[in-house]
């Protein structure tokens, strides 16, 4: 099975017009997309060439508001496994390792259908990280954990390969 490597969060009630806007803005970057079937509402799964070198030219067009209009978040995903505490543990403790001791990271961790506080879980999944460096402002890379009920999609970035669509 051919499993997403970005996700696009959304408002639910503007999925057209946001769907609209994806296909403009890789449209603009000469990128093309497959649009999978998503559980969760508010979040497009995307099949992507690139995920990481798109969203880093996406974020070159940030200053084009409307072109992200009806989008929020842009995250590439490296690795699906499990929603579950042990699984997660166990792909992150391998993610962790392109982080330098001496670069500064945080986690960006996004959970939807799952019951654990997400204090809990972050306590949880931060654990396995050996690296002194949290910086919860200003990281180098981020380890990214978006959980979609049994499912959960990792991804450890740049900064400038995760964005966030500036909204007024």
């Amino acid at each position: 099975m051919v499993d997403a490597n970005l996700l696009v969060t959304h408002e639910p009630s503007h999925a057209g017009s946001a769907k609209e806007n994806v296909e403009n803005a890789l449209k603009a970057i000469k990128q093309k997309a497959k649009f999978l079937k998503s559980d969760s509402e508010g979040v497009f799964k995307l099949r992507v060439g690139n995920a990481k070198k798109i969203v880093k030219s996406l974020s070159k067009l940030k200053g084009k508001k409307a072109m992200f209009e009806h989008t929020f978040h842009w995250i590439p995903i490296e690795k699906w496994t499990a929603a579950n505490v042990k699984a997660m543990q166990k792909e992150i403790k391998k993610l962790q390792k392109g982080i330098k001791k001496t670069e500064k990271w945080k986690m960006d961790l996004h959970k939807r259908h799952f019951e654990m506080s997400l204090t809990e879980l972050i306590m949880k999944l931060t654990e396995v990280v050996d690296k002194p460096k949290v910086d919860l402002d200003n990281p180098q890379k981020i380890i990214a954990v978006q959980i979609m009920g049994k499912k959960a999609g990792l991804a450890l970035l740049n900064k400038d390969e995760m964005m966030t669509a500036a909204h007024d």
